[in-house]
């Protein structure tokens, strides 16, 4: 009796659950039903869009449903991902006022997007030993740090000198910021008040250091290169504007493999911008604090490049060291490989005996370019490759490339494996493979983004001194979210154990 007294309970109890559930249905559906009959019951601006914002933080996208994403000091910069306006603007309505770069309605990424409100950047006015100083220019009078270049601009070194030479366009440009008409053109701008800015940028030359002044001279016991770091890192930790961040929020430029060697290890807070990351630990450097930049291409630009598939003759195209450390042993791997090949060109080359000249000419009559890991995993020669309009292929398995979250390199190169291209005829075959439609696809893509990666001054929209700029300023929002988390307990700590003593693990910083 105890057990069907029990069941009988339990069917009542389900049965008065499955009524009240039907009564709250039937309820809902009746107010939804009235509401359809006035339009205006809900503020339809309240719902998501159905374009929506991709942000970029920490090299991650993620969606939003706003408009316009800005932090109240101006540091938030987001990325468009359709060019198009989500909805009709109302009267008095601003438009988003930051615009990194967007997707056109292939998806494809257009690098070429405005910054409306530019990079708020703070220079430190370092003396010229560190910058201009080591052009063998000096202050006229001693009247400024700083060359006054309305009237006269100290040239840069050529040859490889200047493949590493992003430092000197980067100052440039952020000089040229206070003479502009427009700083709203510019992608950022330099502020005399470091409170005020987003950033903190430091004028070391420091690939032409290591190029110029690396060796000890018979009369020193340190070159050049070792006393300006030791100088430099004394002088930004006693700083308040380091004290004041930690450093998280200077930029330091290290863009040769061989710069910043003693530094580095000191400075690892700040934000380096790189060519690679292949010499660094990466509790030092890393793609989510740090910013790669390109090379300044050495070889001559392709202008009025009239060529097609046709008329480039040579199939694949490598000029340069072949015997290589490191990870470099892939170039002589793949020289044995493609030697006997008839249509293959992969010789020895350097920029001396009119090298530069021979490699521009091989690269604007060849299709496809070799871009092998040596040394370290980039090299100038996929920049030479873009300005050849010669497709890249890429060999090297530990690359990073400039500005990767807004453009898409697979569009115009061709990604191969070092395993699958050390592979008996792999590499060959795979070229071949590729057809004069989808090659000269590549090829017209290619005229599209030269621009990204030519460096001159005046800077203008879309090259690689503002390219530079804007990703700099997608890591912006992550450098004050780091600052602020990492003032949540300075009460409660002594001050005489506050600032960052050691090292961090890749997990507890970045």
């Amino acid at each position: 009796m105890a057990e069907k007294h029990g069941s009988s309970i339990t069917r009542k109890s389900f049965f008065c659950l499955f009524m009240a559930t039907t009564m709250l249905f039937v309820s809902s559906w009746l107010f939804v039903l009235r509401s359809t009959s006035r339009p205006n019951f809900f503020d339809r601006t309240l719902f998501p869009n159905e374009k929506l914002l991709t942000i970029f933080n920490n090299g991650h996208s993620e969606s939003s449903s706003q408009s316009n994403v800005e932090s109240s000091n101006g540091s938030s910069r987001a990325i468009l991902a359709n060019n198009e306006k989500d909805h009709e603007e109302g009267e008095g309505e601003e438009p988003p006022k930051r615009e990194v770069g967007f997707q056109d309605k292939d998806g494809a990424a257009n690098c070429n997007g405005n910054f409306k409100e530019p990079l708020k950047v703070f220079m430190y006015d370092l003396d010229p030993e560190f910058h201009f100083g080591l052009l063998g220019w000096k202050p006229e009078g001693g009247s400024s740090v700083w060359p006054d270049i309305r009237t006269r601009i100290p040239s840069y070194p050529g040859g490889l000198n200047l493949q590493h030479s992003i430092e000197y366009w980067l100052t440039l440009d952020l000089l040229a910021s206070e003479f502009s008409d427009n700083p709203n053109n510019r992608a950022a701008i330099r502020v005399q008040n470091s409170s005020e800015a987003d950033l903190i940028f430091v004028p070391f030359f420091s690939s032409l250091s290591y190029n110029r002044f690396s060796k000890v001279n018979p009369h020193q016991k340190k070159n050049r290169n070792k006393v300006l770091q030791a100088k430099l890192v004394r002088f930004l930790t006693a700083q308040k504007e380091w004290k004041r961040s930690g450093g998280r929020d200077h930029i330091v430029m290290a863009h040769h493999p061989n710069s910043m060697l003693d530094a580095r290890m000191q400075l690892w807070p700040a934000m380096f911008i790189l060519s690679d990351f292949g010499r660094y630990p990466i509790n030092i450097a890393n793609v989510d604090k740090d910013v790669i930049a390109p090379y300044k291409h050495v070889i001559k630009s392709y202008v009025n490049d009239t060529s097609d598939f046709d008329s480039r003759k040579t199939l694949l195209f490598f000029q340069g060291a072949i015997y290589r450390k490191d990870g470099g042993y892939a170039r002589q791997e793949l020289y044995y490989l493609l030697r006997g090949e008839k249509d293959v060109h992969f010789s020895f080359g350097s920029v001396q005996k009119d090298g530069v000249n021979k490699a521009s000419q091989g690269m604007h009559s060849s299709k496809f370019c070799l871009n092998i890991a040596g040394d370290t995993p980039s090299s100038n020669r996929l920049f030479d490759a873009i300005a050849s309009h010669c497709v890249p292929v890429i060999i090297s398995d530990e690359i990073e490339l400039p500005y990767e979250d807004v453009l898409d390199y697979s569009q115009f190169s061709i990604f191969v494996r070092t395993s699958d291209a050390l592979k008996e005829r792999f590499l060959v075959n795979l070229v071949r493979s590729i057809k004069k439609e989808e090659w000269t696809r590549m090829w017209e893509k290619l005229k599209e983004v030269e621009s990204s990666f030519e460096f001159q001054y005046p800077s203008k929209e879309g090259d690689a001194v503002q390219m530079i700029w804007q990703a700099v300023a997608r890591k912006a929002p992550a450098v004050k979210m780091k600052i602020n988390k990492s003032r949540r307990f300075s009460r409660s700590v002594p001050r005489k154990e506050r600032g960052l003593r050691t090292i961090p693990s890749p997990s507890n910083f970045w």
